[in-house]
């Protein structure tokens, strides 16, 4: 297909599709003349990841980037490309607080961590970002957030246990590779959304509730 039938079904402008392929993002068609370049549908795959990443899982092109090079890279595995892309969907804000509200917050994690019996080194994308969020309830004395941690943890174990389980009976390797990004990025944007649904139905029923009485 010419690169005009390529934006009109995946919905990418041909300007997009070029910066993608500058950028390494997007694999270049095949040149069959001089003014002339075919492509095929693993790059209609390609950008419809490219908008995944991008559009609904809000990676920055740069982050998106990022991921795409691992998922290219020789010799990744979904495992490899589970930390690419947990250091793609953490952000690290600028350190606040004391240095003594930091170091605390850091022994709580670590000690979260132990309680839950995890294997995870405080380089995880995820630790840092953790800590700042325990830095912040602290300055805003939210104790009753920072007792929801543990739950936070119950279902975060029993979530990545299933998400890993989902990908054994998947028999591609790339498929696989290309299932630990997606689940990791849109994870997160799906449970944030869950989040929300569920918080309207449970703020609804405990109003009801409370009319009843």
């Amino acid at each position: 297909m010419r690169i005009g039938e390529l934006a009109r079904r995946t919905g990418v402008p041909v300007p997009s599709i070029k910066y993608y392929t500058r950028e390494g993002m997007l694999p270049p068609g095949e040149r069959i003349s001089p003014n002339q370049v075919q492509y095929a549908a693993s790059h209609i795959r390609r950008l419809k990841l490219i908008r995944a990443l991008t559009e609904v899982g809000g990676l920055s092109i740069a982050a998106a980037a990022e991921v795409l090079a691992g998922i290219d890279s020789p010799g990744t595995t979904p495992q490899g490309m589970l930390g690419t892309a947990q250091s793609a969907v953490s952000k690290v804000a600028a350190e606040r607080g004391t240095d003594e509200m930091w170091e605390r917050a850091e022994r709580e994690v670590a000690e979260l961590v132990r309680r839950h019996d995890w294997a995870v080194r405080p380089e995880n994308p995820g630790w840092r970002t953790l800590v700042q969020v325990v830095v912040a309830y602290h300055e805003l004395d939210q104790s009753e957030l920072l007792g929801l941690l543990d739950r936070y943890a119950q279902a975060a174990g029993s979530l990545a246990a299933a998400e890993l389980a989902a990908f054994d009976g998947v028999p591609s390797l790339d498929a696989q590779i290309e299932g630990a990004v997606l689940g990791t990025v849109l994870g997160d944007t799906a449970m944030a959304a869950l989040r929300r649904i569920a918080q309207e139905d449970v703020a609804r029923r405990v109003r009801e509730r409370s009319q009843t009485l």
